[in-house]
């Protein structure tokens, strides 16, 4: 085997079994401990809400390590089991060279990724969430937000990947560069159109119709100096049970989405806290750190698909004997998430910091009573562990451990 093909092999097989590892710590973890309600949390979460959250993040947990399996086979079967070359081979039958092959490889790769995926999605949906009484959609509705999400995907996702294809092969040594910033460009398009062309695609969004919570919204808005193009309300309950409340868009298309599940669980102040939570987000520029974060790693990743774009060994270790700018692009979608894995605790680490912030933000503006009373409805609501391992926790949460987010907050309310 060529040497990059074991180096990349020996890369697969550690991250595969330190995900394994910290899966395994995670389901045994909150099993050991859902015995007991964390003191602090004692009075306000029963043992049996505690005992049902632990088993739901323990199947969900355990499922997730079938999910890492399959995709080492996948990864496995598509370079050295000669998936890629024998899907090379046969788009060749179909075309000649050229972008149009491209696309058809590209295109081979994703319906494989998809039809594996299917399964996967409907046990999740209709046996795991079933099972805790999460999941409201319908085999029929699942099966029309699949075909929705496939030309949803088809009509974006082509038109881009043509684009990137056709600056790698025209523009010389520079296409990374061109190709970075029209993969910018097709992001920042997507943030402007997703509140009013792309989502109500899957739900219904309507104003909200509640005065009295409107008011306070408006008010608690006003305060922060914060300026919304609309207040909406999600059919979230369509499909699931979960709560949850967002922004989306930016500039003059910025609206506020609650899901309909979040209205009807929380009272009005804790409805407000969870939105000064958000807001919190929007004012701190935490949105805009994590966009401007995403745009310069894309950047060196793209530099380094220019640079390993025209090296044989590139094609060679993972087994692929016909190289060309799709099979790089591919390729290159494989292997980075293997050897970045390691790296993921500093974006989880960034991300709680920024909700350690958020919270902070949001106590100012709201009692911070409040939004702990509202956290804890939502950790019970949607069966969120208070017991998560703590290396399995640093390695994935972007939101701090219950306990840990619950503690701070009484120190301010203190």
């Amino acid at each position: 085997m060529h040497t990059f093909g074991l180096i990349f092999l020996a890369a697969l097989l550690l991250t595969a079994a330190t995900r394994l590892w910290l899966a395994t710590r995670h389901a045994s973890h909150v099993q050991a401990h859902r015995h007991a309600v964390p003191a602090q949390f004692a009075d306000v979460i029963t043992l049996e809400a505690h005992q049902r959250a632990a088993d739901y993040t323990a199947a969900k947990t355990r499922f997730a390590m079938v999910g890492v399996a399959i995709e080492v086979a996948v990864a496995l079967a598509l370079t050295f089991g000669g998936g890629l070359q024998a899907l090379h081979e046969l788009t060749a039958t179909w075309f000649g060279p050229g972008m149009v092959r491209g696309l058809a490889l590209i295109a081979g790769v994703a319906v494989v990724m998809m039809v594996i995926d299917i399964p996967l999605n409907l046990y999740r949906t209709f046996v795991i969430e079933e099972r805790y009484g999460f999941n409201k959609t319908t085999v029929k509705l699942f099966w029309i937000d699949f075909v929705k999400g496939l030309l949803l995907s088809a009509a974006l996702g082509l038109p881009l990947v043509a684009m990137v294809l056709w600056l790698m092969a025209s523009m010389g040594e520079l296409w990374w560069f061109y190709a970075w910033l029209a993969w910018m460009a097709f992001n920042i398009l997507m943030l402007a159109v997703y509140p009013t062309w792309i989502a109500p695609l899957f739900n219904k969004f309507s104003p909200l119709q509640d005065e009295a919570m409107k008011e306070r919204v408006e008010r608690l808005l006003a305060r922060c100096g914060f300026k919304v193009k609309g207040l909406m309300v999600m059919d979230g309950s369509r499909r699931s049970s979960h709560g949850n409340a967002y922004f989306t868009g930016f500039g003059k298309t910025k609206r506020i989405v609650f899901f309909d599940t979040l209205l009807s669980r929380l009272e009005p102040q804790e409805v407000e806290a969870v939105l000064a939570h958000e807001l919190g987000h929007f004012k701190l520029k935490h949105v805009i750190k994590r966009i401007a974060w995403i745009f310069t790693a894309s950047l060196g990743f793209l530099w380094l698909l220019g640079w390993v774009l025209d090296k044989p060994w590139f094609y060679e270790g993972l087994g692929v004997t016909s190289p060309s700018t799709a099979m790089a692009l591919v390729l290159f979608s494989i292997v980075v998430p293997v050897f970045t894995f390691l790296f993921q605790p500093l974006g989880a680490m960034y991300s709680r910091k920024h909700e350690f912030e958020a919270d902070a933000f949001a106590a100012q503006y709201t009692p911070a009573a409040d939004l702990i009373a509202a956290l804890v409805k939502l950790y019970k609501d949607n069966a969120a562990t208070l017991t998560p391992d703590p290396l399995h926790s640093v390695f994935y949460d972007s939101h701090p451990p219950a306990t840990t987010r619950i503690a701070r907050l009484q120190q301010t309310a203190g």
